[in-house]
C-alpha cells in the first residue's frame, strides 16, 4: 500500500464514526429515568431540612423569650408579639432588649411569620409559638409546627 493511500485511510471520516439518533435517545432516556427517580428524594430531604430548621429556630426564640421573661417578669402579650423582643413596649417594665439582632422578626424557613399567643391556647403550655409549615395557613393544625 502506498504512503499516500495510508494517510488518506487514516484522515478520512469513517462511516460509523459518531453517534447515531438511536443511542442519544437511549442515553436522553437513562438520564430522564434517572432525574425521575433521584429528584422526589431529593425534594423530600429539602422538605425535611426546612421541618428541622422550623424547630431549631421555635427553640431558639423559645429561649429568648424565656430571656424577656426573666427581665420582665412575663411573656410579650399577643397583641406585642415577638416585635417585643426587639423594640420595648409601653407595658414592659425590666426590658433590658433588643432580645434579637436586626429591625425585624425572623420568619420561619417558608418565609412565612411566626404565629406567636400568650397566654396560651394549648393546655400546661405558656405560650405558643408556631410555624404554619408550607402551607402559610394557620388554620391547618396539622401542619402546623409548634412550641414543644
Amino acid at each position: 500500500m502506498p504512503v499516500s493511500e495510508k494517510n488518506r485511510s487514516r484522515n478520512a471520516p469513517d462511516a460509523e464514526s459518531g453517534f447515531t439518533l438511536l443511542e442519544i435517545l437511549v442515553v436522553l432516556a437513562i438520564l430522564g429515568l434517572l432525574v425521575g427517580l433521584v429528584a422526589p428524594a431529593a425534594l423530600r430531604q429539602l422538605g425535611g431540612a426546612r421541618v428541622s430548621v422550623a424547630k431549631q429556630s421555635i427553640a431558639r426564640i423559645g429561649t429568648i423569650l424565656d430571656m424577656y421573661k426573666l427581665d420582665t417578669g412575663t411573656y410579650p402579650a399577643s397583641e406585642d408579639g415577638l416585635q417585643a423582643l426587639i423594640q420595648r413596649p409601653a407595658s414592659a417594665e425590666g426590658w433590658s432588649g433588643p432580645y434579637l439582632k436586626g429591625t425585624t422578626v425572623p420568619l420561619d424557613p417558608w418565609n412565612h411569620p411566626f404565629i406567636y399567643r400568650f397566654p396560651s391556647d394549648r393546655e400546661g403550655k405558656d405560650y405558643d409559638l408556631c410555624s404554619s409549615g408550607p402551607s402559610g395557613k394557620a388554620d391547618s393544625g396539622s401542619g402546623m409546627i409548634c412550641n414543644p
